[in-house]
């Protein structure tokens, strides 16, 4: 609905909607503060969650594949600037082969890794019970982590935002370039984003980790977890899992520089030079990414993917009749 298009490319998202939307309720003064806000944290964003993380977690992947001690794990940066490179192909360099094979092959990956979890998920079917049962204890348990259930609403919102990224406003950036006449109905395929995301694949992998028993061991950390319960029933799958780890990093790291982009050119303007300075610092964090621990790397992400939802929810609930208008605006179209 608030999209800008100039010289061919959309420009959407809470910055755009955040500054048009306010000024249109006689709010502009405090729109172009928090669309300013906004895309300073979603840069942060995309440096944090939609790249450092993910090189992190595919190192580490790569890493507990070749074993402990090996070269990649004394040199991790060689794997950043591996990963570094091949985005910059994309994302500089204009090479969209590479993406487009990572757009083929993501989907591929994810029915497997789908196909997996069911099979473990079968093999153990007596255990779905428990599983559960494990899940609803575990979280209005006193000794939960973090501290009872408080804790757990704090480190459940942390990965749930983490992983779908709903309310967040990064996704309405992809969404605002999709060809639709009508604002709504691109909104309403949004909404099957967060079920597939958290609803499907994250509960599958629940279950996995819990059947398996993998989540007890202390030792573990990030995607190791989640490796060694399939590793447990399905000896090869861990291969399979490294490179569908590595290329759900590749895709998700160029969506981000995508929404990077649009932040970054919001605060230092529209230019071919702006442009390629973010897109520099976002291959050096790659690399950055590849060689920190999964704490500090994952504090820093989730800081700033959490807090750029405090200015979108802010604009949800002031643009909410406008919302209202345009779905039941599209609904009247579908009927005629």
């Amino acid at each position: 609905k608030y999209r800008t298009i100039e010289n061919g490319k959309v420009y959407g998202g809470p910055m755009q909607y955040l500054k048009k939307g306010f000024a249109e309720k006689g709010m502009g003064p405090l729109g172009m503060i928090l669309a300013g806000f906004f895309a300073f944290l979603c840069i942060g964003g995309s440096f944090g969650g939609g790249n450092m993380v993910q090189a992190n977690q595919a190192c580490s992947q790569l890493v507990g594949v070749l074993g402990e001690g090996s070269f990649l794990d004394d040199n991790r940066w060689v794997f950043g600037l591996f990963m570094g490179v091949a985005v910059g192909l994309v994302i500089i360099g204009g090479i969209k082969s590479i993406a487009s094979v990572t757009a083929a092959l993501v989907p591929f990956m994810c029915g497997i890794y789908m196909l997996a979890g069911l099979l473990v998920i079968f093999l153990n079917f007596g255990q779905i019970g428990s599983a559960f049962g494990l899940i609803f204890s575990g979280a209005f348990a006193p000794t939960a982590v973090g501290g009872g259930i408080i804790g757990v609403m704090i480190q459940g919102m942390k990965r749930a935002t983490f992983s779908n990224e709903a309310g967040i406003g990064s996704a309405p950036i992809a969404h605002s370039a999709a060809k639709t006449k009508f604002a709504a109905s691109e909104g309403i395929v949004a909404l099957l984003e967060p079920f597939i995301d958290t609803v499907v694949v994250c509960t599958t992998t629940a279950l996995v980790i819990i059947i398996t028993g993998t989540y007890a061991n202390q030792e573990l950390q990030g995607v190791e977890v989640t490796s060694a319960a399939f590793g447990s029933v399905i000896s090869w799958f861990p291969l399979v899992l490294t490179v569908a780890v590595i290329l759900f990093a590749f895709s998700t790291m160029i969506s981000w520089s995508y929404y990077g982009v649009q932040a970054w050119s919001h605060l230092f303007g529209r230019s071919k030079k702006a442009e390629l300075i973010y897109k520099l610092l976002f291959c050096l964090f790659v690399v950055i990414g590849s060689s920190l621990s999964m704490g500090s790397v994952f504090d820093f992400s989730d800081a700033m993917i959490f807090a750029m939802s405090v200015p979108n929810v802010i604009a949800m609930y002031i643009l909410m009749p406008k919302v209202k208008d345009e779905y039941e605006r599209f609904i009247a179209h579908t009927k005629n």
